[in-house]
């Protein structure tokens, strides 16, 4: 079995965590990899292998990303296309999507025994038309398009040459299952189990009274033009956090399921999603 080890140094106590991870894995005789960069900090680890995430990850059985969601979500880009299974460990705030809290390592040690849970988590595959270029990626939590400082945006929404809705907001997401509980939370949508595989579409501060959160079938393209004057204001599009680009008024965003997943993996019950929903969003209503 072998698993390499990524973590966030700037999250607290993420750095501890890495090493009794690193202490518990060894120990258990799997084979441990980490990043070149913290050569001197792990090299009192015998075995351990020094190479980056993007080599070690095609070889690996699993990926360990500790920090917070943000750490989980770079560190998941990094393993697309590879069958490796994510785990997460929560050194952060909420860390929604972590399988363990980090005073639980010790449930690695299920690993190589095989007494754990896999699910499947889908990506949204965004390709963004300009003029002269075409921008692709796929996203784990959700792709997100706003106006600078709380410009109002017009959107025209398209499913095929149908078109769905013609929207004026700040802002719009499109959210996998997995990022119903980020960003589009927030702004008013639905909690959607992360099995489920839909796309779905929220508003954020609509002008209008009526406007809900949608849902998509995955096996659907959906078309997203801009409406407004790029000069006047200008709106851009972000993916999981990444540095957002320009959507011009000239540009179009299609939208639909990718064809890689993420496997994640749980080492509680069935009910893990939401157990952790309970513990970790309903606090102050519990």
């Amino acid at each position: 079995m072998r698993v390499a080890v990524n973590f966030n140094p700037e999250k607290n106590n993420a750095p501890q965590c890495a090493e009794k991870v690193c202490e518990i894995l060894l120990g258990d005789g799997a084979e441990v990899s980490v990043s070149p960069a913290y050569r001197n900090k792990f090299s009192k680890y015998k075995n351990i292998i020094f190479e980056p995430l993007s080599e070690s990850a095609e070889k690996s059985d699993f990926v360990i990303a500790i920090g917070g969601d943000g750490t989980m979500l770079r560190c998941a880009k990094k393993i697309i296309g590879y069958r490796a299974g994510m785990i997460g460990i929560n050194t952060g705030r909420l860390g929604f999507m972590a399988s363990l809290e980090s005073d639980c390592l010790e449930k690695l040690l299920l690993l190589k025994r095989g007494q754990y849970e896999i699910t499947e988590r889908m990506l949204l595959h965004g390709i963004l038309y300009d003029k002269t270029e075409k921008y692709e990626f796929d996203a784990l939590n959700d792709i997100n398009i706003s106006g600078m400082y709380s410009k109002i945006c017009d959107f025209g929404l398209y499913s095929g040459s149908y078109q769905v809705g013609s929207y004026r907001a700040d802002g719009v997401i499109f959210s996998t299952p997995t990022g119903s509980t980020a960003y589009a939370l927030s702004a008013g949508g639905p909690v959607i189990e992360p099995d489920l595989e839909c796309i779905e579409m929220t508003l954020v501060c609509p002008h209008s009274l009526f406007s809900r959160a949608m849902l998509f079938s995955p096996e659907r393209t959906l078309t997203l033009l801009s409406k407004s004057s790029s000069e006047e204001s200008p709106v851009y599009m972000s993916f999981d956090g990444e540095s957002p680009v320009t959507f011009q008024a000239e540009s179009r965003l299609e939208i639909s399921k990718s064809r890689y997943k993420i496997p994640f993996v749980d080492f509680y019950s069935k009910n893990a999603f939401h157990e952790s929903l309970s513990k970790k969003l309903m606090q102050s209503i519990k």
